[in-house]
């Protein structure tokens, strides 16, 4: 869903303090946001890293230069009331036109077409931590469609031992417990085959996307989470703009261990 432009200026108040909170829900303590989750919300610059990031996965293609070419062909000229094309040596059969069958295309795809978008280091860089800001603001993150209490704070922050699930309904209790299952719920219901013919190219289901789960390298949880509908997990280390704002819509449902809050908070 896209959100407002209006108000690029927009940042969290320096000085924010979110709950800490237990595996079974309940808040353990408060923890200091780092300073990156104060900066101005900028959904320019997000977008444009998104796309940019999309467009620099893109892979060339095309067809072979001489695709339909490999023949060996002559004109019959004027004056004998037939399409003056190529046709076969010695035969009567047009080849290597377009409108031909067996011809080249008429205007192909080029292999040495370039996708890539070019976007400035600093640039990128705002744009990441813009998108960090965007998760501890919860009418952006409500703005993109995520269901969540109106009681926590955001962005989530958990206990460490919360890194160290490694089975999905552990997992799945502890987001209960949080009151954040019926947004797992909620892209798991919107699970629907593609429109197109991506069906028949290995991407026959669109997946809405649901948390993410911030934890350090090495972390059990990246293992348990990975079962439940939409839920995604990155480390702090190669946590990037797309992963904070998929499709360039800042405002992920973001849950942090306290130990990987630390790490973001650090770079």
């Amino acid at each position: 869903m896209a959100v407002s432009t209006k108000g690029t200026k927009k940042e969290a108040k320096k000085g924010t303090t979110v709950n800490v909170y237990g595996t079974d829900g309940k808040v353990k303590g408060k923890v200091d946001l780092p300073e990156v989750f104060h900066t101005p919300y900028r959904p320019d610059l997000i977008r444009r890293a998104v796309v940019a990031a999309q467009a620099n996965r893109r892979q060339r293609y095309g067809p072979s230069r001489t695709a339909g070419m490999r023949h060996a062909v002559s004109t019959w000229g004027k004056g004998r009331g037939v399409a003056r094309v190529q046709r076969i040596t010695g035969g009567r059969r047009g080849a290597e036109s377009p409108n031909n069958v067996g011809g080249r295309r008429a205007h192909p795809p080029r292999p040495e077409h370039s996708f890539e978008k070019k976007i400035n280091v600093k640039e990128r860089r705002l744009a990441r931590a813009s998108a960090l800001a965007a998760v501890s603001m919860a009418e952006i993150v409500k703005a993109r469609g995520h269901s969540f209490g109106d009681k926590v704070t955001l962005p989530i922050v958990v206990e460490d031992q919360f890194g160290s699930m490694e089975r999905a309904r552990d997992v799945q209790s502890t987001l209960s417990s949080l009151g954040l299952l019926s947004d797992v719920e909620r892209a798991r219901r919107g699970i629907h085959i593609r429109a197109g013919r991506g069906k028949m190219r290995g991407r026959r289901y669109r997946r809405p996307r649901s948390i993410l789960i911030v934890a350090p390298a090495g972390s059990s949880v990246i293992k348990g989470a990975r079962n439940l509908a939409g839920v995604n997990t990155a480390t702090p280390e190669n946590l990037n703009t797309e992963d904070l704002a998929p499709g360039g819509d800042p405002g992920r449902l973001v849950v942090f261990t306290r130990s990987a809050l630390q790490k973001v908070g650090g770079e």
